[in-house]
């Protein structure tokens, strides 16, 4: 039987950009915001000086030093072996974002094979069953299933046609129907 396509997210997914926005500005400003003071606000908006955060993004290290989520290397181990996984990132606008990306995978998921990893532009183009990310910019195209990852920036949008999933906890109840042994 041929596996389904599940397609999977790296930033604010897999990687904690969120916490990296956090200690990125303490380290320019020496302010300390507090993750729920972003929550339901735009990611360049939740900040005093939102031109920081954008500036980051464009940081050499800034991808590649961003925290595991919680519950991701385990969960995706699993998923790897129940789904043909591919990571797909729109990495395109930041261009230093591609090397550091792969190399946080590498580093972070090493089950993850280059051949599993779609380093793109916009993600309208890519298709499968499933598709976990944090914007509906990217799961408004899509034509499988879309599961919206919960993020600061879109904690307080709520839409049909989405599945929302809080952690990678909620991720494996969703997707693993049957346990996984061979891990």
């Amino acid at each position: 039987m041929e596996k389904k396509r599940l397609l999977v997210d790296m930033d604010h997914v897999m990687a904690d950009i969120t916490t990296n926005y956090i200690r990125y500005y303490k380290q320019a400003t020496g302010i300390l915001v507090q993750r729920e003071d972003l929550m339901g606000k735009p990611e360049d908006a939740a900040f005093p000086q939102p031109q920081l955060i954008h500036e980051f993004l464009f940081t050499p290290g800034f991808f590649r030093t961003a925290p595991v989520m919680e519950g991701s290397q385990h969960v995706m181990k699993i998923l790897n072996q129940v789904y043909d996984v591919s990571i797909v990132s729109a990495a395109m606008e930041f261009p230093q974002s591609l090397r550091e990306k792969y190399d946080w995978l590498a580093e972070h998921f090493p089950f993850i094979t280059w051949q599993q990893i779609i380093l793109c532009g916009s993600k309208k183009w890519i298709s499968g069953d499933y598709m976990i990310d944090d914007h509906f910019k990217n799961l408004n195209y899509f034509n499988g299933e879309r599961i919206l990852f919960t993020a600061t920036h879109n904690s307080h949008i709520h839409k049909q046609g989405y599945t929302r999933v809080n952690n990678w906890n909620e991720v494996r109840q969703l997707l693993v129907k049957e346990e996984v042994h061979s891990i």
